[in-house]
C-alpha cells in the first residue's frame, strides 16, 4: 500500500523535467531578449562617408559593461575580421584596411550601435556584421549588412523614367516653341503692314496696298492712267 503523499514513477519523472524544462524556458527567454537592426544592403560612392546602421533592443538596463563588435568579410570571401570594439568608449582598429577610417556614431543608451566609414574605397565591398552583448542579454540575432561602394561619375544619374519623361515631353516642347515663333513672326509681319497703311480682308490678309481717296496727285494721276488703260471700249479702225 502507498504511503499518502509519495510521489508515483509518473510524479517522480515530472519532478525531475521540472528543473531542466525551467532552464530550458529561461534560455529561450534570454535568446529573445536582444534584438539588433541593421540595413540589409548600403550604397556608397568612392571618397564619401559610409553609415552603417545599427540598432538594438535589450530587456536588461544598459551597464558599462556592455559590448558592441563590428566585423567585416571581403566580397570576394575570405575570413572575417573584427574592425571596431566598444566598451564604455569606442576602440576603432589600428590596422588593416580601415585603420583610421571608422568613426563611432552610435549612442548605446539611445540603443544605438551605428559607426561610419570615412572615405570608402571600391576594396570595402563586403559584409559587415553588428554584435552587442548587454549581460545577461548575450543572444541576439545575427543580421548581416552588404556595403556595395561604385564610382559617382556623372554629377547626376539618370533613372529609366527620368530618360524616358525627356524623349517624350522634348519633342513636344521644340514642336511649342517652334509654333510660338511662328506666330510671333505673322503678328510682327500683320502689325508693320497695318502700321504703313495695309488692310487685312475678311478672308485672307491683301499684300496690295489700298489707294484711299486722299492719295496725292501722284496717285491720282496713276489710277486715271490705269481706268484709260483698263477701257472695255475698242479703238475705231
Amino acid at each position: 500500500m502507498r504511503r499518502p503523499g509519495a510521489a508515483g514513477p509518473g510524479g517522480r519523472l515530472l519532478l525531475l523535467l521540472l528543473p531542466r524544462g525551467a532552464l530550458l524556458l529561461l534560455g529561450v527567454c534570454n535568446a529573445l531578449s536582444l534584438e539588433i537592426k541593421v540595413n540589409p544592403k548600403v550604397r556608397a560612392f568612392v571618397g564619401e562617408q559610409a553609415l552603417l546602421k545599427c540598432s538594438f533592443r535589450s530587456s536588461s538596463p544598459i551597464t558599462e559593461s556592455l559590448r558592441v563588435d563590428w566585423t567585416y568579410r571581403p566580397l570576394a570571401g575570405g575570413q572575417m575580421e573584427t574592425i571596431f570594439h566598444y566598451r564604455s568608449v569606442p576602440h576603432p582598429t589600428t590596422a588593416g584596411r580601415f585603420k583610421d577610417r571608422i568613426i563611432w556614431v552610435g549612442n548605446v543608451a539611445n540603443g544605438d550601435a551605428s559607426i561610419a566609414i570615412q572615405s570608402p574605397e571600391l576594396s570595402d565591398n563586403g559584409t559587415f556584421i553588428c554584435s552587442v552583448k548587454n549581460p545577461p542579454d548575450v543572444y541576439h540575432n545575427i543580421p548581416q549588412t552588404v556595403l556595395l561602394v561604385t564610382e559617382r561619375g556623372l554629377a547626376f544619374q539618370l533613372s529609366s523614367a527620368a530618360l524616358l519623361s525627356i524623349l517624350v515631353f522634348l519633342p513636344s516642347a521644340l514642336v511649342v516653341i517652334l509654333l510660338l515663333v511662328r506666330m510671333g513672326r505673322k503678328f510682327r509681319l500683320l502689325k508693320e503692314k497695318g502700321k504703313y497703311g495695309y488692310k487685312k480682308s475678311s478672308i485672307e490678309v491683301s499684300d496690295e496696298p489700298e489707294h484711299p481717296d486722299r492719295a496725292g496727285c501722284g496717285g491720282k494721276l496713276k489710277e486715271w492712267c490705269m481706268n484709260c488703260v483698263d477701257t472695255d471700249e475698242e479703238d475705231p479702225y
